[in-house]
């Protein structure tokens, strides 16, 4: 498929993606993770999209699959209100912050902070820190 975006094209093939975010969303449902960080490499390594489109569209891809997860957990009494009600304000500010901070650098800078942070995530999963 070719996805068009301000004058780019870009050619994506939709059974990778369909299947990688299937899995994806199978994956963060059942461990309780965003599945961002998996996502992102998705739609950049394995479709060759550009950081600039990888972003918004894996966010909106997301919102769904956590929308859905969360409401199961609810259901199942895996649920803390509080926690959600400390943490629900500190999302929004930096949902706001972080397109303006990427804004201002380079997709190279994005792109290495994005690997640091997977990087210190696979680490944490391990159990090394």
């Amino acid at each position: 498929m070719k996805v068009d975006f301000w004058g780019h094209e870009f050619q994506v093939n939709m059974f990778v993606g369909c299947l990688g975010g299937f899995l994806i969303s199978i994956l963060s449902s059942m461990f309780g993770f965003g599945g961002g960080p998996f996502m992102v490499p998705l739609m950049t390594v394995a479709l060759g999209l550009p950081m600039y489109i990888v972003v918004g569209s894996s966010l909106l891809a997301i919102f769904f699959s956590t929308a859905m997860g969360s409401i199961r957990h609810m259901q199942f009494g895996n649920f803390d209100l509080l926690l959600f009600l400390a943490m629900f304000p500190a999302a929004l500010l930096g949902g706001y912050l972080g397109p303006q901070i990427a804004k201002r650098v380079s997709p190279q800078v994005v792109k290495r902070v994005a690997c640091g942070g997977l990087l210190l995530l696979a680490l944490n999963l391990l159990g090394v820190y």
